[in-house]
């Protein structure tokens, strides 16, 4: 059944059908030469950057429309393109198309004793949906990841990002077609009902293989609670920066404000700031004023408020929000111990970041947060696929299971065995 012979109006039997032509368009990824699949990717960010008149005018679309529905300027500024951000989609494209291929690596080889020989060979996923809300660049990452991993994809993007989703789809479906690859390769669901979300989580007919959710709590929640295939958790980035008592203030104020506030709706962004009270009398009022002065509202423990009365009183669900905002709770913890505990209490196991010059705390705060990616003096804003030289990032997966930080290329790749006999029978 072609996807074009399915009524519009017939949400699951379009979706199911797309399910068919993306496991189809799987198979033959799974086999496509590597250099076919870089050049489908270097034309597809040839296409972004050709193409961004349109995609500027549909995310103008996209823009107005969030305007008038009263979404926050936080939410506006994840949803907004302009000709800098969507060079940063090509460049990302290009960097993805730019790594070694990950698909057929030997991983391990070894001889049995009857002289079997034995390989684990790096393989792809299969079909990979990946559902996200108001972000339009996850259309390319996804896409570009996806691909160069011989992996196909279902994309369904937030109604929000409706209209520049389509269109940056349309600049990758462009490479594939400049690379005679099958267009399913990289499929979208056509339209902006949620009935899609459903369809994808029963797993479209038994066509795809993992799902990948991109956004906040509550759709996580649901895709975790609802999926009836395998999914890459991406929980919330209730994001932690501890000062402690060996820290330096001059580096530990660049880091927090520009952990904070380079882009506040960021999932790497901070949301919690921890002060050790040995340096509390010095340290806090200038992080405080550091970060007001950068735009930024601080909620406050009591031990704050006595220091930096100028900021509001922090309640019980402003330890675990992920504001995603120029918010930020911050908080004295009475020393290391405490700081990791209260990480431990009140994080997502997203990222976490400590400010020490002191090498032995630092080395025990990366060893005993168990978060996906811990930080020493650095901003946690690094917390990006991008900037750890995958190329870009299909999420950052919080679980424990097959991959865990950003999902790049290699964690979109499973694995298989061969084994090579010469008559070999088991007795």
């Amino acid at each position: 059944m072609s996807i074009a012979a399915v009524h519009t109006s017939d949400i699951p039997a379009q979706m199911r059908a797309i399910g068919l032509a993306a496991k189809a368009a799987a198979r033959v990824l799974a086999n496509a030469d590597p250099a076919a699949k870089t050049a489908a990717l270097t034309a597809a960010a040839a296409a972004l950057r050709g193409g961004a008149k349109a995609i500027l005018e549909a995310n103008a679309l996209d823009l107005a429309a969030g305007r008038q529905k009263g979404l926050t300027p936080a939410f506006l500024d994840r949803l907004m393109l302009d000709p800098a951000r969507i060079e940063d989609m090509a460049k990302g494209v290009d960097a993805v198309a730019a790594l070694p291929d990950p698909v057929g690596r030997t991983l391990a080889t070894f001889t049995r004793p009857n002289g079997l020989v034995i390989e684990r060979v790096s393989t792809p996923l299969g079909v990979i949906g990946v559902i996200y809300e108001s972000r339009p660049n996850v259309t390319a990452d996804a896409a570009a990841l996806c691909l160069k991993s011989g992996n196909a994809c279902v994309l369904r993007g937030g109604s929000d990002s409706f209209h520049s989703s389509g269109a940056i789809h349309a600049a990758m479906v462009e490479g594939l077609i400049s690379a005679a690859l099958p267009e399913a390769a990289i499929s979208r669901a056509p339209f902006a009902a949620r009935e899609a979300v459903g369809e994808m989580l029963e797993g479209l007919g038994g066509t795809l293989d993992v799902i990948v959710p991109r956004g906040g709590r509550s759709l996580v929640e649901r895709v975790q609670r609802e999926a009836r295939v395998p999914v890459f958790a991406h929980l919330e980035g209730v994001v932690h920066v501890y000062v402690d008592k060996a820290a330096n203030l001059e580096k530990a104020l660049r880091i927090v404000v520009n952990s904070k506030m380079r882009r506040t709706g960021i999932c790497g962004a901070a949301e919690k700031l921890l002060i050790d009270r040995a340096v509390a009398a010095r340290f806090t009022a200038p992080l405080c004023e550091a970060l007001a002065k950068a735009g930024c509202a601080i909620r406050a423990d009591d031990s704050v408020l006595a220091l930096y009365p100028a900021a509001a009183r922090a309640d019980a669900e402003d330890w675990t929000t992920e504001y995603l905002d120029a918010i930020i709770a911050v908080g004295i913890v009475d020393g290391f111990d405490a700081a990791i505990a209260h990480i431990e209490a009140h994080g997502s196991h997203h990222t976490d970041c400590i400010v020490t010059e002191d090498k032995a705390a630092a080395e025990k705060f990366l060893r005993e947060v168990d978060s996906a990616i811990v930080l020493h003096n650095a901003s946690t804003q690094f917390a990006d696929g991008g900037q750890f030289g995958f190329g870009a990032e299909i999420g950052i997966a919080t679980g424990r299971m097959h991959a865990r930080g950003p999902v790049g290329v290699e964690q979109l790749c499973t694995f298989k065995y061969r084994v090579r006999g010469d008559g070999q029978v088991r007795p």
